[in-house]
């Protein structure tokens, strides 16, 4: 589709967000599915949009894309205006979960569609074609229709199709999400290291927390339309700027706090603790303490500079995952999730065993109460 990067150098467009959204809205009738956001993707990123499901992620895609037009707002691609184009006008690609393969066409004929569609010759084609499924490790597949293919290689084959166009932004709904556990696992490792290779933006739908932490350079968190927070995967983990955030980017526990004053909240159980914040005194709050960051012992155990802020419970639960133990601890008004390292030599707590949890507190993190920020 559209102009290729063989076209016009993207040199000529140093400085220039592959992707720029200023103020875009899209509705459907009454139903406001991405509410005014702005965001800029970079030249050369792999880029995650995230999200549940009905967040507007797909839809932001699909204008990407020019499958849906903004009611309102500007789309630009390398500083071009393309929010009335149509796809086929506009220097992208995009791969689908499921696939949109042709059944009847062999694995060659398939990726040099597109080409042949642009009037490129067919032995060109055809060796083009050859260089990109060599590139996704399909070479000796050439003539093998789609249903001799396994999961991962009809996965391929659509991004071997996709990038023989040689798009400037490439765009990925969801296309792991057909694929089982491991399958998916060693494909987002194949996207990555293909994206780097090549250097063209990728732009990645999934609700996937995981996948998007994994994968992208850049994550977009997405909720009823709005975009709350755009940043690394450190940035998102380690601060998250709300509830929503916090709760969905990764396992958490979110404890009930009030504001006393500028360096002190109060906990739901009353223990006071220091934490160094900008919301206004009596503000409701919730602190984020993710599960891999606390430590947990016999209450005898704790280290003298934790006790005052420890918590004493009971392990309710605990479950074995291979590498690591997951511990429910009730304290007296909260369970609170324990992820601790399995070792042949670590301790493990029992359901019913009384326990003492603490942590370090530059771990902790303190967000508003809302479920989103405006």
């Amino acid at each position: 589709m559209g102009e290729g990067l063989s076209d016009q150098s993207l040199a000529d467009y140093a400085g220039v967000s592959a992707v720029a959204i200023e103020g875009v809205t899209k509705r459907f009738g009454d139903v406001v599915a991405v509410d005014n956001i702005n965001l800029d993707i970079a030249d050369g990123e792999f880029f995650a949009l995230l999200g549940p499901s009905g967040c507007g992620k797909t839809t932001t895609l699909r204008m990407i894309a020019g499958l849906e037009f903004p009611t309102s707002g500007s789309l630009r691609i390398f500083g071009d205006e393309v929010g009335t184009l149509p796809p086929d006008k506009r220097p992208v690609n995009t791969v689908f979960q499921n696939y949109a393969l042709f059944p009847h066409m062999n694995v060659l004929d398939n990726v040099s569609f597109g080409l042949r569609m642009k009037g490129v010759e067919k032995k060109s084609a055809a060796t083009q074609a050859r260089e990109m499924i060599e590139l996704v490790r399909l070479d000796g597949m050439e003539k093998r229709k789609p249903s001799q293919l396994s999961g991962g290689q009809q996965q391929r084959v659509a991004l071997a199709r996709a990038l023989v166009n040689k798009p400037k932004v490439l765009l990925l709904d969801e296309p792991l999400g057909a694929l089982d556990l491991k399958l998916r696992q060693d494909m987002q490792h194949e996207l990555k290291s293909l994206q780097r290779e090549l250097g063209v933006s990728f732009v990645f739908v999934t609700h996937d927390q995981e996948e998007a932490l994994t994968m992208s350079d850049r994550i977009a968190v997405m909720h009823d339309g709005k975009l709350l927070q755009v940043g690394t995967a450190e940035e998102l983990y380690d601060q998250p700027v709300n509830r929503f955030v916090a709760d969905f980017v990764g396992q958490t526990n979110l404890i009930d706090a009030t504001v006393i004053d500028d360096e002190m909240i109060a906990l739901a159980n009353g223990t006071k603790i220091k934490a160094p914040n900008p919301y206004p005194g009596g503000t409701k709050v919730a602190m984020s303490l993710r599960p891999e960051s606390i430590s947990i012992g016999a209450p005898e155990d704790v280290p003298e500079e934790f006790r005052p802020t420890s918590l004493h419970g009971v392990v309710q639960e605990m479950n074995y995952l291979g590498h690591s133990h997951v511990y429910t601890v009730g304290v007296d008004w909260m369970p609170l999730e324990v992820r601790t390292n399995a070792t042949p030599t670590s301790i493990k707590y029992e359901p019913g065993t009384e326990v003492a949890i603490w942590w370090d507190r530059r771990s902790d993190w303190v967000v508003p109460d809302e479920g989103y920020s405006s």
